[in-house]
């Protein structure tokens, strides 16, 4: 009986898992540039097998009893583009990342992250900055303007409305073997972003445009009602094994 509610309660956790994750893609849906989660699962056999014995597949055990998260991925696949008209909208067209460097009210550590979001904004003081987060970075630091009066270029250049040249915007990819992970906010960090390489030469920047997140919101309704109901199918399947358990060790006990 031990089996059943070891299986059971392994598949609540896991669909309480995946609907997390898909809930928080749907509350992401206004979010420029998010990019979404999925959920991957494995055994509870096969995380043993990996964590412990690496390459050797020697079978552990007489069965898989457990079904847990193995890893939540980012999918990183590009998105269409909106229109905005706002010169402080911009977006990546190809692969890279806008960079961004915090600016902690308590004094604390600045903190680098990249992300996709172009929505950025003018603070009192000329710098642009994404809003909530920190200051965009260009390639001899924190972007500062004027006003609002400036072009971007495809290759990141910013001009003022003089037509002087202010800065390059900072944007980077992370290496090919670079472990990226995911904060809040469409915000992601390698473990070391000065290894972050240029952008490939086909990627550029378009001013006025925002990237939508690659989010299918009716995909993400249909996955959460599947999860909602292998939810409720695994919640019934443990009550019906604890009213089991209760009677073989009440009634038939006492046979």
């Amino acid at each position: 009986m031990l089996r059943g509610f070891y299986t059971a309660a392994s598949g609540i956790l896991t669909q309480q898992r995946i609907i997390n994750v898909l809930t928080n893609n749907m509350a992401n849906v206004g979010t420029p540039g998010y990019r979404a989660s999925r959920v991957v699962t494995s055994t509870f056999e096969q995380e043993f097998l990996t964590r412990i014995e690496g390459a050797n597949t020697q079978r552990v055990g007489s069965g898989d009893l457990l079904r847990i998260v193995s890893e939540v991925p980012t999918q990183f696949d590009t998105s269409s583009l909106q229109e905005t008209g706002r010169p402080m909208d911009m977006a990546i067209t190809g692969a890279g990342f806008f960079n961004v460097l915090t600016t902690p009210e308590d004094g604390g550590d600045q903190v680098q992250y990249m992300t996709r979001n172009g929505n950025f904004e003018l603070d009192e003081n000329g710098n642009l900055v994404l809003e909530g987060v920190g200051v965009v970075l260009g390639q001899d630091g924190p972007i500062e303007l004027d006003n609002s009066d400036f072009t971007v270029q495809p290759d990141g250049a910013i001009y003022d409305y003089r037509g002087r040249y202010v800065d390059t915007l900072l944007v980077t990819v992370p290496p090919d073997d670079a472990k990226v992970t995911r904060a809040a906010n469409g915000l992601y960090q390698t473990e070391d972003m000065d290894a972050n390489l240029p952008v490939p030469a086909e990627t550029e920047i378009v001013q006025g445009w925002l990237e939508d997140p690659n989010i299918d919101l009716n995909r993400e309704y249909t996955l959460v009602m599947e999860a909602q109901r292998a939810f409720q199918a695994c919640s019934s399947a443990l009550q019906i094994i604890d009213r089991i358990d209760q009677k073989a060790a009440t009634q038939i006990a006492s046979l």
